[in-house]
């Protein structure tokens, strides 16, 4: 059986980049990352996703608006009141928040993002179309890893997606899960932070341990 260590050490070290640069990304590695995208898993293979890339300064100085909103009504008091995930810290907690902050303040700033989107649907992202859509989002954030350049899923724009989505011009029937900030990150990759897996691991029935760790 092949071991890809590089690909193991990637997926270890994909970890979310919020403090980005706002310097120019080329073309082409963008058009690599949105083809990352294509090769994943889809229902049917229908492929009924699309992507919306922006690079439009006062697009994202628009929805940003709207992204900061839900940050002061829900995200800011949520961290400020949670106690730290499994695998982290106080003071991990705390620069995760900043960095949260630093990102809702300079979400604009992402020189690119992609807006990963599904043709169907009612409106509100779910289980089954969620299933087709995100194994590309994932990809994509694993591509950008790979080219050395930084992302993080969000979706915080959900929780205003009606003004949000009227502001990407999405069509009727067409709607948005998840936009993808690309840039070069300010800092470095490194491990991810989670629990154990003996923690969220079951054998054949629920809270039946299968690992020991």
């Amino acid at each position: 059986m092949t071991d890809s260590t590089e690909l193991f050490d990637i997926m270890r070290t994909t970890r979310a980049m919020r403090r980005l640069k706002p310097d120019p990304v080329p073309d082409e590695l963008i058009r690599r990352i949105l083809e990352a995208g294509s090769y994943a898993a889809n229902g049917g293979a229908n492929q009924r996703w699309r992507f919306l890339v922006v690079k439009d300064r006062s697009i994202k100085e628009q929805v940003q608006v709207w992204y900061k909103k839900a940050y002061d009504e829900v995200v800011g008091p949520r961290y400020a009141n949670s106690a730290p995930p499994p695998g982290s810290s106080p003071g991990r907690y705390r620069r995760q928040h900043d960095a949260v902050e630093y990102l809702t303040d300079h979400y604009h700033e992402a020189p690119v993002w992609i807006v990963a989107c599904m043709e169907g649907g009612d409106g509100l992202p779910d289980r089954a179309l969620g299933a087709s859509i995100y194994p590309a989002v994932q990809n994509m954030l694993l591509a950008a890893r790979a080219l050395g350049l930084g992302s993080t899923l969000t979706s915080r724009h959900l929780m205003h997606a009606k003004e949000v989505e009227e502001i990407l011009g999405l069509p009727p029937g067409v709607y948005s899960y998840a936009i993808l900030p690309i840039g070069y990150p300010m800092g470095n990759f490194g491990p991810v932070r989670r629990g154990p897996l003996s923690d969220v691991v079951f054998l054949d029935r629920w809270g039946e341990r299968y690992l020991d760790e």
